[in-house]
């Protein structure tokens, strides 16, 4: 089946302004006239229609655009634990499970014909719920709890759902009567929560998956292995042939699938033996830019990453160990969530459960060299020793294990390594770093930089 094609109506003097729109649009969880920032939104709706049908044709996706807000559904192949950053308070800490639960019993708690409500108004409202639920729970008396409900709001305003039009949050926080109130967007509250299914028709994490909604993949529709290849070049940043079946990886070795996806997006396709990707130079397509910028961990990730190189160069160094297929790694991430799933609450008469598909070939097992936890422990030892504990900033200057934790976290989320049991397998995308360039700036600030180009 032909490729469709990319940006087909777009002219070649207005490309490079479309490509900006989809970056925007495919890096953005909810676009509003302040969210992500003020003037994205006007960047984005000119290109609506031509958004519509590519974003649909080429991955299945489903753009909500009206002139105050443009959402993108996703369809999903498979479950990332790096969507969730999505939520994060504005200090950039990640929402815990409390947090998760109070944005979604606040949504919950709001009604139609309130246009405005009080903070007060609101915790009488969704506090009695959350206490009805075993290991939930809220007290004002405890500050945690408060703090909690804090940076939920500031989510919800930061993305226009809320905006704060009397009084002070700061004021209720510190108790002795103080209040704020809120005027409500229902409409961008709506366009927030929109899950693929009903949550309390779910009996497992995999209900959301794409093949609950096409049964066989293959037989649903003639282009399945074209749009899960698509998919995985542009949610991902690297794509290796071993973590995909067969038909998927002969389609990802086309060279018209990852060029029309370069063309939609303005990135660069880079090829290997073991995979492709989609880099992008100017860094304007990344959540996670790398190397750069980022602050201690990502400086930390890449120095990591260079001495890990090192012990590459030696065939005796690091011993490899089979690497688990990406249908395992799902399973165990299913069974995970799973785990946490209430037992009551399901409405079974309209249950959604997983479909069952049939299992991929064995292929022959891949192995990848196992940097084991001592070992990367000694490498963040000989980091802190060569450049000194100040100069990973005050956060981590007292706590390089905690600083390792993290660089593998990023590393981990940009395909580089695998976490596994005991360490982490190194992915054949980290091998594009073994000549990163290291530099010390100027004395008194003492932070490390790295100079190499952004990727994806």
């Amino acid at each position: 089946m032909a490729e469709p094609r990319a940006a087909a109506d777009v002219p070649v003097t207005d490309l490079a302004a479309y490509q900006d729109a989809v970056r925007l649009v495919l890096t953005s969880d909810l676009i509003t006239a302040i969210h992500p920032r003020p003037g994205v939104l006007d960047r984005v709706l000119p290109w609506a229609d031509q958004l519509t049908r590519d974003l649909h044709d080429l991955f299945g996706y489903t753009l909500i655009a009206t002139t105050r807000h443009v959402r993108l559904i996703r369809r999903l192949d498979g479950l990332n634990p790096s969507r969730g950053k999505v939520f994060t308070t504005k200090a950039g800490k990640p929402f815990d499970r409390r947090r998760l639960a109070y944005l979604c019993l606040i949504l919950g708690s709001f009604q139609r014909s309130r246009v405005e409500i009080s903070l007060a108004d609101l915790v009488r409202q969704f506090g009695p719920v959350a206490n009805t639920i075993e290991g939930l729970g809220f007290d004002p008396l405890v500050p945690g709890h408060k703090a909690a409900v804090v940076d939920v709001l500031g989510w919800l305003v930061e993305r226009g759902a809320m905006s704060l039009s009397d009084g002070s949050v700061e004021a209720w926080t510190r108790g002795g009567g103080g209040d704020a109130l809120y005027d409500i967007d229902h409409d961008i509250c709506s366009m927030i929560f929109r899950p693929a299914r009903p949550v309390q028709h779910l009996t497992s994490s995999a209900a959301l998956l794409e093949y609950v909604y096409e049964g066989n993949p293959d037989a649903a529709f003639e282009n399945a292995a074209e749009r899960r290849a698509r998919r995985l070049l542009l949610e991902q940043p690297v794509v290796y042939y071993a973590d995909v079946d067969a038909e998927t990886a002969a389609v990802l070795r086309r060279d018209d699938v990852a060029e029309n996806l370069a063309r939609l997006t303005g990135l660069v396709v880079e090829r290997r033996a073991e995979g492709v990707m989609l880099a992008d130079p100017s860094g304007k397509f990344t959540d996670r830019p790398f190397p750069g910028r980022g602050g201690a961990v990502n400086r930390a990730a890449g120095l990591l990453l260079g001495k890990i190189a090192d012990l590459l160069e030696d065939p005796g160094a690091l011993r490899r160990v089979e690497a688990p297929t990406e249908a395992e790694r799902q399973r165990d991430l299913i069974t995970r969530i799973d785990s946490a799933l209430p037992e009551g609450g399901v409405v079974h008469d309209l249950a959604w459960s997983p479909a069952e598909r049939a299992p991929a070939p064995r292929r022959e097992p891949e192995l990848l060299a196992l940097v084991e936890r001592h070992r990367l422990e000694e490498l963040i030892g000989e980091l802190y020793e060569r450049f000194g504990a100040a100069s990973f900033t005050g956060t981590w200057q007292q706590d390089p294990h905690g600083l390792l934790d993290a660089a593998v976290v990023l590393l981990a989320e940009l395909r580089l390594v695998r976490p596994v049991p005991g360490g982490v397998l190194v992915l054949p995308a980290a091998l594009r770093y073994r000549n990163i360039t290291l530099a010390i700036p100027a004395p008194p600030k003492g932070q490390l930089d790295l100079f190499d180009g952004d990727t994806k």
